[in-house]
């Protein structure tokens, strides 16, 4: 006889896993857009607080020279990975039989980072020590430079010159020049912010409304969606010499709130505590105010009042599809199963200022500030076990693919193994407390620049996620 796991038995064990299996390492991901809320039956409501913790540190590249791909192992970076919090809120009803409606907040996409200490992510007011690792020739010193090189340099461009250089000797000249009209407007800016170390900070939050409609004589399927407001800001800071020319830059994109969509569809089965569902979240597109410095650019200018600028940027969140599962094993067990799609090999942030002083190096299109190679794919499986009519427990573990490696200096990281616990505890018939914990094993990675130069190398991190939700529920 094929048994039967009704729904409302192992309703306490539901919710255990949603508070462990939270966040994600790649790209910009945090919240990992969960809607299982919307999922419930009856009448659910919850708040859920999350609080991250990383250990993720490293070490600079030490290696001078030309190969982009070259690492040296140098000074320690520190702990450079910020913890940060979160919230997330939920509430659905159901109209009727057929249709349901609800209101979610999250917030989905966040970075924070910040390097200390002694190391190429830390400005450096020395001058002669600056211009010494720019140019690479331990006999520079700024009045080497300024008294003997320089002259040297301009004497020999001046128009009839008695030297009778070579159209070769004449372009190396130039290019020598250049390079240390350069390593000067490096030293200046690492002097203007000596101390400073480079950081980062990526805020968002979002709001889904959604409608659900259920099909079928057994009402089994169900097809939703709803629209989406997302809000989006940041501040960075480039300091140090593992920037090169762009040391000194700061950038503040100002809070915009775009629109986008979400839909899906859902099948379950309350027998055996079935329940799947397919969501897909649409990109949002952003048109942002921004205020850059760039102290390069007024030096390339001649003006530097041309260091400063302010106006628009483009920014387009990822889409992604998240597919939720859960089944009933026998009546006090729950397996459950969650997969995450995001393409972060089409984000980008590509800041005007930044990308038009990029061109003179690197060609038309010039560099984004942050850009990814390879796309996410997040897999994460579980078990809960209701072991009384108040408690439940769940276990988790989890694989996040990054974004690839080498990857972004403001974040490196390539994707993590995790392992969750949490309990559920119904207080009341209606009103229930969530916990859960998960540890995080770090993939390693390097640390590369937007013109994919390797500054800085990661190994051996890890991190922690506690988190906390509170739920009430009429059927």
């Amino acid at each position: 006889m094929r048994a039967t796991f009704h729904l409302k038995t192992l309703a306490v064990a539901i919710a255990t896993l949603s508070v462990a299996s939270m966040t994600n390492a790649a790209g910009l991901d945090r919240s990992g857009q969960d809607i299982t809320a919307f999922f419930q039956d009856g009448l659910y409501a919850e708040a859920v607080y999350t609080y991250i913790d990383a250990d993720v540190t490293g070490n600079d590249n030490a290696y001078i020279g030309t190969d982009n791909d070259a690492y040296t192992k140098g000074n320690a970076t520190g702990d450079i990975a910020e913890s940060y919090d979160f919230f997330r809120y939920g509430v659905k009803a159901d109209i009727n039989d057929t249709f349901s409606v609800g209101i979610l907040y999250d917030e989905p996409f966040g970075a924070a980072a910040a390097y200390e200490g002694d190391n190429n992510f830390v400005a450096n007011g020395d001058r002669d020590a600056v211009i010494k690792d720019v140019t690479g020739n331990p006999a520079y010193t700024e009045a080497v430079v300024d008294n003997v090189v320089i002259p040297q340099l301009q004497g020999a461009l001046t128009p009839g010159n008695p030297g009778n250089l070579s159209p070769e000797q004449l372009a190396a000249a130039r290019e020598g020049l250049t390079g240390l009209l350069t390593a000067k407007a490096i030293a200046d800016a690492e002097e203007a912010t000596a101390g400073e170390g480079t950081k980062v900070e990526v805020r968002s939050e979002s709001i889904t409304a959604i409608l659900g409609m259920k099909l079928g004589e057994n009402k089994n399927f169900q097809i939703y969606g709803g629209p989406v407001a997302q809000r989006v800001e940041s501040d960075v800071k480039l300091r140090g010499l593992a920037y090169g020319p762009a040391t000194g830059y700061t950038s503040r994109i100002s809070p915009d709130q775009d629109y986008g969509w979400l839909a899906g569809i859902a099948y379950s089965k309350p027998e055996i505590a079935l329940k799947a569902a397919l969501t897909y979240r649409s990109e949002i597109d952003h048109s942002m105010q921004i205020s850059e410095t760039y102290p390069l650019a007024g030096v390339l200018a001649g003006d530097p009042a041309a260091a400063t600028q302010s106006g628009t940027i483009d920014i387009t969140t990822p889409k992604s599809v998240n597919f939720d599962f859960q089944t009933g094993i026998n009546p006090t067990t729950l397996a459950t199963a969650r997969v995450r799609w995001v393409p972060w090999s089409d984000f980008a942030i590509t800041p005007p200022l930044y990308n038009a002083v990029s061109k003179n190096s690197y060609g038309p299109d010039g560099l984004a500030l942050v850009d990814y190679d390879d796309d996410q794919w997040l897999v994460e499986l579980g078990l809960a076990k209701r072991l009384s009519p108040a408690l439940a427990v769940s276990g988790n573990i989890g694989w996040d693919s990054g974004a690839g490696d080498p990857t972004t200096s403001l974040g490196p990281i390539e994707g993590y193994y995790s392992a969750g616990l949490g309990a559920k505890y119904n207080v009341t018939e209606n009103w229930a407390l969530s916990v859960g914990g998960k540890y995080l094993w770090f993939g390693d990675a390097k640390g590369q620049l937007p013109s994919k130069k390797i500054v800085a190398d990661f190994e051996d991190n890890d991190g922690y996620i506690v988190g906390v939700k509170v739920s009430y529920q009429a059927q």
